[in-house]
């Protein structure tokens, strides 16, 4: 067992918890309350989890099911990171876009089967993938957009299509939304030990079945990482998402 669950682990947790917020308050990050609600969220969040997943597993509808929330969660918390106004939802076409085809040959190939006990994990962490890589491309695309107006109007005033002119000024800075997944492929076994890897060895895997299995997870996530970027990068582009009112 890789942690004891008990008082001492709540005590630690929640101490751990006051410690990151508290340390985002004395540096004013803007962020401790954040913090705070997320840690709070997660437990709530992970402890219902727990509370469901066996009936999950043991149903194909409920499997599904589980599924498509966890997909809207991810849309929802995506698109609003992006931009408050309602085009928010545009964050559903990337993370769609980049974790369907892969679950896609997943399931034809026979390499997951249609359980939640596999299913739900290696989904989870695709969509997970694709979360964070939308929302910082995206963020780093408007982000740029806005800083950099001058050069974009600019693109304008000698023809370019306004595509063209927003794709020049955002795409290196979308791009390094792919930064933290390469980092963590060029680094796994050396630096980290991702937890798929630490969670097949617990379970009692052998550690070339268990390194197999965390470096397909490591190349299907850097697949899926880039489609979404590219793809919120377009809708950046096209004027789909926006932050304008």
């Amino acid at each position: 067992m890789l942690l004891k669950v008990d008082v001492t682990f709540g005590v630690v947790l929640a101490v751990l918890l006051v410690a990151a917020t508290g340390t985002a308050a004395l540096a004013h990050l803007g962020r401790a309350r954040e913090i705070a609600t997320a840690g709070v969220r997660a437990a709530v969040q992970l402890g219902a989890v727990s509370l469901v997943i066996g009936w999950v597993v043991g149903s194909v509808p409920a499997l599904l099911a589980f599924i498509v929330l966890m997909y809207a969660v991810a849309v929802r918390t995506a698109g609003r990171r992006i931009t408050a106004n309602g085009t928010w939802w545009w964050a559903a076409v990337p993370i769609g876009a980049g974790v369907a085809p892969v679950v896609a040959v997943l399931l034809l190939t026979g390499l997951v089967p249609v359980k939640g006990i596999a299913l739900i994990p290696i989904t989870g962490i695709l969509i997970g993938g694709a979360l964070t890589a939308t929302v910082l491309g995206g963020r780093r695309a408007l982000d740029e957009l806005g800083a950099r107006r001058g050069e974009v109007e600019a693109g304008f005033a000698i023809g370019l299509p306004d595509r063209d002119a927003r794709l020049e000024v955002a795409r290196p800075a979308a791009a390094d939304a792919l930064l933290p997944g390469l980092d963590q492929t060029r680094t796994v076994g050396l630096v980290t030990l991702p937890g798929a890897f630490v969670g097949m060895l617990l379970g009692g895997a052998s550690p070339l079945f268990a390194g197999a299995v965390q470096l397909f997870v490591l190349v299907a996530l850097m697949s899926v990482q880039a489609v979404a970027v590219s793809v919120v990068l377009e809708l950046v582009a096209r004027g789909r998402v926006h932050r304008e009112a």
